[in-house]
């Protein structure tokens, strides 16, 4: 079963990222599932449940005697951890990034303002930790990525809204990639390390007004350094 499960997860990894690079085009039509597998080398089963997944993500559809084609891409879930991991795996189009960078944009300064007012004293201690994690490690590795999504994953939290906190895995996919990203393409990268610890400080002291306009500073120097390693 287990492995079942790794085989068509990446027949949707491989699909998937053929999809987003544009080798499938909005409207093109996948040959039929015996067809397909066969090509792939696997049996009908991964192949069906790959093709699952990605329906499930809106980049393909599937409806009976017309096939399986690749949507719009305006019904593409971008947010999608997946799919953000699929996107940067290969050279995100500038304007995707930019994009992403907007959006965070309308959600992180806003809620860094709300958790300045509503943060508890454990989630205060809870962004501590991962600052401090981040220092020890450093985001060239897994666990200061780890710390560094934790960070922002604790201010959506300490808003105490629902709705922006079920943000927080497309968020947190997001700054995860941006960030692998950059460290592929720079050797050298600047250490974002100040920023948080600017945020933090705004939040820590309940100042909201200064942790909305730290966190936009902390977007705006990411956004200009990811963007600097794009090709």
């Amino acid at each position: 079963m287990g492995k079942a499960e790794r085989i068509h997860q990446a027949i949707a990894r491989s699909l998937g990222t053929a999809i987003l690079s544009g080798r499938y085009r909005p409207g093109d039509s996948f040959e039929g599932e015996i067809e397909q597998s066969l090509a792939l080398g696997v049996s009908r089963t991964p192949y069906r449940e790959a093709i699952r997944i990605l329906v499930a993500k809106g980049l393909l559809e599937s409806r009976p005697r017309a096939g399986t084609h690749v949507t719009p891409r305006a019904r593409w879930n971008l947010l999608d951890p997946d799919v953000l991991a699929w996107t940067f795996s290969g050279e995100p189009d500038v304007n995707f990034v930019r994009g992403l960078f907007e959006l965070r944009g309308i959600i992180e300064p806003a809620a860094a303002s709300l958790a300045a007012r509503r943060r508890t004293e454990e989630q205060v201690e809870a962004m501590r930790q991962s600052l401090a994690a981040m220092e020890r490690y450093g985001l060239s590795t897994e666990d200061g990525r780890t710390a560094d999504q934790q960070f922002h994953r604790s201010i959506l939290e300490a808003t105490h809204n629902p709705a922006l906190a079920s943000l927080a895995s497309s968020v947190g996919a997001a700054v995860d990639w941006t960030t692998r990203y950059k460290q592929r393409h720079q050797l050298l990268p600047r250490d974002p390390l100040p920023e948080h610890l600017a945020v933090f400080a705004a939040i820590e002291a309940s100042d909201a007004d200064r942790a909305h306009g730290e966190m936009d500073e902390l977007l705006r120097l990411a956004f200009e350094d990811t963007v600097a390693t794009l090709p």
